[in-house]
This record gives structure tokens, sequence and C-alpha cells, in this order.
């Protein structure tokens, strides 16, 4: 049974016919593809983008969507094999997953680290059990990553910019009161590297510097399709001719769980909001950012209502992608 939990593990032939569906399910093509079928969405972190266009997708397919809030109104989990559950949890994965399995036809999870371990939690391990013992496709609404937000991301680079391959583009870390999730940089440098973009990451210190087996894929993925990638603290020489400014802000993994000694480093980037000035140096790029987005702290007003922002667009695109997606699994789930 295939899922949907990395771009990592689809190719960009893969991909792109994602994307390409995608444009014509945005276009207006009239389809049924989940007629008499559902989908169990389990949120165990708070949604809007996601939790909406999810639920309206699978009903503009046809299909009928189930919203499960994990945090309260389902039964505390556990996921870890061989434990004793003498404490909150009253469900395993083992037995969630199959049960949910024989009532509807995927599974689509949202589930952040909880800051404690990176080493374990580098594992993504919730959606990882979940797929072990699922006999239906499941799908990662953001856990350590979040695939259906780069496919967001690239189908709006695609409108704007064409073919995005050999154009640049940057990805900036920005300000922000408190130390995130790295899921969307992830992401971010595994879809523009796949799609042979030179990718630029901007950090204010390279302690920054994120997983290394997303640092090495974006390596690999540019090598095997002819773009480069590169990190670097040097602010001119990032935004300098970039195509595309893409913004996230997230927590240093040395500090991951401990985040009293970031914060000397975090300081690095008082100055790193997205503005006029630096849009300056760029080829006249496109700027986005994936949303929530904290206005004069990580983009400032003047860029956020330029005609150059994404942001909604690539918003939007969650619907139709995600549309795509779950057509495709509900496809080989049945073939």
């Amino acid at each position: 049974m295939r899922h949907f939990l990395s771009t990592a593990d689809w190719s960009r032939t893969e991909l792109q016919a994602l994307l390409d569906r995608a444009r014509a399910l945005k276009a207006g093509a009239s389809c049924a593809s989940l007629q008499g079928q559902s989908i169990a969405l389990l949120f165990f972190n708070p949604s809007l983008r996601t939790r909406t266009s999810f639920d309206i997708g699978a009903r503009q397919l046809g299909g009928h969507a189930i919203v499960l809030d994990a945090k309260g109104a389902t039964w505390p989990m556990e996921f870890s094999d061989g434990t004793i559950m003498d404490g909150d949890a009253e469900e395993h994965v083992r037995e969630a997953a199959r049960v949910l399995s024989r009532y509807v036809d995927l599974i689509a999870i949202r589930c952040f680290p909880k800051f404690e371990n990176w080493q374990t939690e580098r594992e993504d391990p919730m959606i990882t059990a979940f797929a072990r013992h699922a006999t239906v496709p499941v799908i990662n609404m953001e856990t350590i990553v979040h695939p259906c937000q780069e496919l967001a991301l690239m189908l709006a680079l695609q409108e704007r910019l064409g073919s995005v391959k050999g154009k640049t583009f940057l990805l900036t870390w920005v300000p922000h009161p408190k130390p995130l999730n790295t899921a969307v940089a992830n992401s971010a440098i595994l879809i523009a590297s796949k799609f042979g973009m030179n990718v630029r990451m901007l950090v204010p210190d390279p302690v920054y510097r994120l997983d290394d087996r997303y640092m090495d894929a974006a390596q690999r993925f540019a090598g095997e399709e002819g773009g480069s990638f590169e990190m670097t603290t040097d602010v001119e020489a990032a935004y300098s001719g970039a195509d595309a400014v893409y913004a996230k802000s997230w927590g240093a993994l040395p500090f991951y769980g401990n985040w009293g000694g970031e914060a000397q480093y975090r300081a690095k980037g008082a100055g790193f909001m997205i503005d006029e000035a630096k849009m300056a140096m760029t080829n006249n790029a496109v700027v986005s950012h994936c949303l929530p987005m904290r206005r004069n702290v990580k983009i400032a007003d003047a860029v956020v209502d330029s005609p150059n922002f994404l942001g909604i667009e690539e918003a939007e695109n969650r619907l139709h992608v995600q549309k795509a997606v779950m057509e495709a699994l509900s496809h080989q789930s049945r073939s």
C-alpha cells in the first residue's frame, strides 16, 4: 500500500503528474473520483487551511470527510510498540489504524513533534505507525514535513514563473518570538531541489542547519536535476538575483526541547524580516509564506501587499493539490 508521507518518496515525474491534475481540477474539471468513499482526518494539532481544504476537497470529489479532533474528541493514543499503557493513552495505533481502515478509504494525519527529543521525533513515529498498521493509504497533513504544502507552493511557482528549472529559490529564516517546527523548511528545500531549482538557504547562524536527512536529500535532488543547493549566512548574497523567496522561521535543532541556549543565535536574525530593501536585491522575485504569518515580524506589510506575494494563491492551491493526492491514492488503493 503506497502512502503520501513525504515527497522524498515520490519521483519528480509523479509529483508533476499530481500538479498537472491539480491544475486541471483548479480550472474546473468535473470529477467525482471519491464518490461513495470517505476519508478520516485526524488532527492532533490545530488547523485552519488544512482542515478546511481537506474537508471541502473530499466533498468536491464526491466523498465524505470525517474530522476527528485527536486531542479531545478521540481517545489519547499510544504509538510505541511494547509500551506498558499505564499512562494517559487509552488506545494504541495498532487498533486505531486497523479499525479506521475498516470504516474509511483514506486516513490523513496532522501530528506535530512534541519538542522533547529530536532523535526520536525525527523518525515521525505517529504517522509512521499509522502507515505501518493501516490497510488503506495514509496522507501526511503535516508532521516533521509538510508534503501537501510543498505541492501547493510548487503549483503557485509554476503558475507565476512557468518552468522553475534553473530558477533561484531562496528559503530564508525569518524572526518569530518562539522556536517553531522545521517541517515547512524541510519541505521547501525538498521540493525546490527536486524540481531543479538553484536553492539557497539563508540562516542567521549555521546552528539553524536542518536535519541532515533533508539537507543531504536536497543536495542529492539538486545534483540529479541539474540544480544546486547551498546554505549561507550572507543576506546580500542570498537575495541577489533570486527568482522566488520563501519565508519560514524554525528552531535550532541543537537546542531542540531545551530552547534556553538558542536565544543568542535567534538574536542574530533580528534583521531577517523580508522587506522592500531585501526584495530590491532580487530578480523581481515572487515571495510567499505557508501561513499563518506574523506581519511586520516575518514579512513587512509593503511586501505582503505587493503583487509579488503568492501566499494567498499557495493557500488556495492546497485545496486542489490535496484533491489530486486523494484521487491518486484512492485509485491505487482500488487497483
